[in-house]
C-alpha cells in the first residue's frame, strides 16, 4: 500500500469530498473548509480545512500567491460564529498533516480544548489478517432494531465510562432512515453484551470507517475486538469497500497493526462549546 498515495486519496473523499453522515445532517464547503451542520445529537463540526498556502509551501500561482494562504484566524473565528449562533458545541477535527503547521495552538487560542490524540490508522482490506474467531461461548450478532442499539449503547457506557444517549439516537436514526450506510454488531456471551461496535459506509468512496469498538472490563484481552475488526471488515469486502479506516487509540493501535493496519497520521479533536 503507497501510504502517501492512500492519504491523499482518504483527504479527498472522506474530508474534502465529506458526505452527510445520517439524517438531518448537511455538509457544506464555506472557502477553505468542509464543515458539517448536523441534529444535536448528531456530530457538528469542520472536517477539513486549505488553510495552507505560500507561506507554508512557498509555492507560488500565476498571478500571485496560493489563494488558499488565507487567515486563518479569520476563518476560525468564522466557524465559531457559526456554531456558536446555532447553540452547537463543535469539533474541529485536525490531522497531523494539515497546514497551516501551528493550526492546534490557533485553535487553543481561540477557546477549543483538545482531547487525546490517536492515529489515523488504514488498511487494504485484501490484505489484512482476518482468520480470527471469537472465544468459546460468544456470539456475533447484527444490530437492526432499538433493542440491539440499546445493548450497543450499554456496551458502550461500560467499556468507555461515557453516557451513549447521543449513540442511541443517532444509529437508530441511520438504521431507520439509511440503514446501508452503518453496520453494527454486538458480542454476546450467553444473552449478556459484552463487546460492541459499528462501522461507516461511505457511498461512492473506496473507504468504510470502524468505529465504537468497545469491550468491558471482564472480557478484554480475549480476542473480540480482533473478531469485531475482522467481521465488519469481511462485511465491507462483501459490499465493495478497499479500505478499512480507524481512529485508533494507544490500546487498539498495537492490535490493528498485527492485523495489517498502518498509521498514515495522527488526529486530535479540538472542541468549542457555546
Amino acid at each position: 500500500m503507497d501510504h502517501a498515495a492512500v492519504l491523499a486519496l482518504f483527504d479527498r473523499e472522506l474530508r474534502e469530498g465529506a458526505r452527510p453522515d445520517g439524517p438531518g445532517a448537511r455538509v457544506e464547503r464555506i472557502g477553505p473548509v468542509v464543515r458539517q451542520t448536523a441534529p444535536r445529537h448528531g456530530w457538528n463540526g469542520v472536517v477539513w480545512s486549505g488553510l495552507g498556502g505560500a507561506a507554508e509551501t512557498g509555492e507560488r500561482y500565476e498571478g500571485g500567491p496560493d489563494p488558499r494562504g488565507t487567515d486563518a484566524d479569520g476563518v476560525i473565528a468564522a466557524q465559531i460564529a457559526y456554531f456558536t449562533g446555532l447553540n452547537r458545541a463543535f469539533e474541529w477535527k485536525l490531522y497531523g498533516h494539515d497546514l497551516p503547521a501551528d493550526l492546534g495552538q490557533r485553535l487553543v487560542a481561540a477557546g477549543f480544548t483538545p482531547g487525546p490524540e490517536e492515529t489515523l490508522m488504514i488498511g487494504e482490506i485484501s490484505g489484512l489478517r482476518l482468520d480470527t474467531e471469537p472465544p468459546e461461548g460468544v456470539r456475533i450478532v447484527p444490530v437492526t432494531d432499538r433493542a440491539g442499539v440499546d445493548l450497543v449503547a450499554d456496551v458502550h457506557e461500560k467499556a468507555f465510562r461515557i453516557d451513549a444517549s447521543w449513540l442511541r439516537r443517532q444509529l437508530l436514526d441511520r438504521l431507520t432512515a439509511a440503514p446501508g450506510t452503518v453496520v453494527a454488531v454486538v458480542a454476546l456471551a450467553g444473552r449478556e453484551p459484552v463487546s460492541a461496535a459499528r462501522m461507516e459506509l461511505v457511498p461512492g468512496t473506496r473507504f468504510a470507517g470502524l468505529w465504537g469498538g468497545g469491550t468491558v472490563d471482564a472480557w478484554r484481552g480475549r480476542g473480540i475486538y480482533r473478531t469485531l475488526v475482522a467481521h465488519r471488515a469481511r462485511v465491507a469486502a462483501e459490499r465493495g469497500y478497499r479500505y478499512l479506516q480507524v481512529d485508533a487509540s494507544s490500546q487498539s493501535r498495537p492490535i490493528l497493526e498485527r492485523l495489517g493496519f498502518a498509521p498514515l497520521t495522527t488526529t486530535i479533536p479540538y472542541v468549542y462549546g457555546p
